[in-house]
């Protein structure tokens, strides 16, 4: 138990949050929040909770933050709370020997009810097999469990292995702030932006450099080699190849934001076109990327060319100087629309034909131009100058 003694400073001190990084951390930011997500775990026994996103985007420090909460409320005692991170774990076994170690202290110390939280879950093969063998053999039947991990891999079909074992618990996705968040997070009002579009165009001026990771938005020194070490760690842990990777992400930068198929970046870097896709499946896996595809009535067309965007303005930036060429300013006006219609959403689409409608998602169809387009399009579809995507942005939230 030494190692799991060293992560859970609450059973020890009152004022353990001066003795845990990520809460030091945390506090010493100019700008901080308690994100929204935390309140969106079920804190009701029985509860298994699923969260899972990007690298960076602040979930441990999250999970800390819903820890700290959960003790001073009284809904769980310091000596029923316990934390474990799999980052630093090495097998199945492993984890295994640590779950029934905490389920043993969990046995002498008589609590009504725990709160278990797992970190970085998916830096384990077949993880789900150990917990759902301690989950069926009633061992948590009283207690509330959040498994989180940095990417969708692993986990995103984890709930499926839990069938009728989920009890109250929760799905919860976590995304870098959007346009909406970063602007509330900054101390501004949506509703007072609404009416002062010079003030709008200089926060999303901002927003389009800093994006909505909490390093980035401090602007802290690190952040983009944060963001990379993330990404990099995540490819050497699922076998793909770095330099792959990066051959890949460079010739995207090229191409974006115009539709492309997997055989033009094939022939320009020699592999095969299915190497290019599971590749782009991982990158998507790793909330790195999103994909449109073609959409022409209501048929969704997957084997045509597609539309690959980033999903934050700061993971364009730091990857496109991760590989060391820049991209088109309309991909990143582009690549925001889409992303924020995506997670209003969960689709996003385009079309083309003797016209070209950028993002199809919901009940939007927007055609995104950097100046006012003069040219006419079929009734229904909303262009977009740059000056005019922060009230779109904020009006959409």
């Amino acid at each position: 138990m030494e190692s799991i003694n060293r992560v859970n400073p609450w059973w020890f001190y009152d004022s353990w949050e001066i003795k845990d990084r990520h809460l030091t951390d945390w506090s010493s930011q100019k700008y901080k929040w308690i994100p929204k997500w935390i309140r969106e775990i079920s804190l009701e026994p029985f509860s298994l909770n699923f969260v899972y996103g990007t690298r960076q985007t602040g979930k441990t420090t999250g999970l800390k933050l819903l820890i700290r909460e959960a003790i001073k409320s009284g809904k769980f005692s310091p000596m029923a709370t316990y934390y474990i991170d799999l980052d630093f774990v090495t097998s199945l076994s492993e984890f295994r020997r640590i779950l029934e170690s905490i389920i043993k202290e969990m046995k002498r110390r008589r609590e009504e009810k725990n709160l278990l939280i797992i970190d970085e879950v998916t830096s384990i093969d077949e993880w789900w097999k150990v917990l759902k063998f301690f989950i069926d053999e009633g061992e948590f039947k009283n207690d509330v469990i959040v498994v989180s991990g940095s990417s969708t891999l692993g986990l995103v079909k984890a709930p499926e292995r839990f069938p009728g074992r989920r009890g109250n618990g929760k799905e919860v996705k976590v995304f870098p702030l959007s346009f909406p968040e970063f602007i509330e997070v900054l101390g501004f009002k949506k509703e007072d932006l609404l009416y002062d579009n010079s003030k709008a165009l200089a926060l999303f001026e901002e927003y389009k450099t800093r994006g909505g990771f909490p390093k980035s938005i401090n602007e802290n020194r690190d952040a983009s080699e944060a963001l990379i070490d993330g990404i990099l760690s995540e490819i050497y842990k699922h076998g793909k190849s770095p330099k792959l990777v990066q051959d890949i992400l460079y010739s995207l930068m090229e191409k974006i934001p115009s539709a492309l198929s997997y055989n033009s970046i094939a022939n320009e870097l020699g592999i095969s076109h299915n190497t290019v896709r599971e590749y782009l499946e991982f990158l998507t896996d790793l909330l790195i990327i999103g994909i449109a595809y073609l959409k022409e009535g209501e048929k969704v067309v997957t084997r045509r060319e597609k539309k690959v965007f980033f999903r934050d303005p700061f993971i364009l930036h730091s990857i496109s100087d991760w590989v060391g060429r820049e991209f088109d300013k309309s991909a990143l006006l582009e690549n925001i629309i889409q992303e924020h219609l995506f997670r209003k959403f969960g689709e996003v689409y385009f079309f083309k034909d003797s016209y070209e409608i950028d993002v199809i998602s919901g009940n939007y169809k927007v055609e995104v131009k950097g100046v006012r387009s003069h040219r006419g399009y079929p009734r229904g579809v909303t262009i977009l100058s740059e000056e005019e995507i922060p009230s779109f942005l904020l009006n959409l939230s």
